[in-house]
């Protein structure tokens, strides 16, 4: 089992899982985060501290797609290990849907 951000961080990216990781397996992109699957040891600390709830066990069903998404993303975005402030309207953004069609960017963040 291993952990994967949904589509609910999208434009929220929000970061307090990052601050918690004791692995260090987010990875940044534009408007969200990604955790890397191979890394993620599973210990859940990240779930909780989500404000959006966009962290979810991969055993979770229909999360296939999002643990694909994950993965590819974090083989080219970079490694994310400290906490930033979450974008200015993420409170407007969390729990909007249709984000991923609309809103999903595939460009990387700036990382630490």
């Amino acid at each position: 089992m291993t952990y994967v951000v949904t589509d609910n961080c999208i434009k929220c990216k929000y970061m307090d899982c990052v601050e918690v990781c004791p692995v260090d397996c987010f990875y940044e992109g534009e408007n969200m985060l990604v955790i890397q699957p191979d890394e993620c040891i599973d210990c859940g600390v990240c779930e909780p501290e989500c404000p959006a709830e966009a962290i979810k066990p991969d055993t979770e069903p229909g999360l296939e797609s999002w643990l694909k998404l994950n993965a590819d993303m974090a083989k080219s975005w970079p490694n994310i290990t400290q906490k930033k402030a979450a974008p200015a309207d993420a409170k407007d953004w969390d729990g909007k849907s249709g984000k991923f069609e609309a809103h999903f960017s595939a460009n990387p963040g700036s990382g630490d």
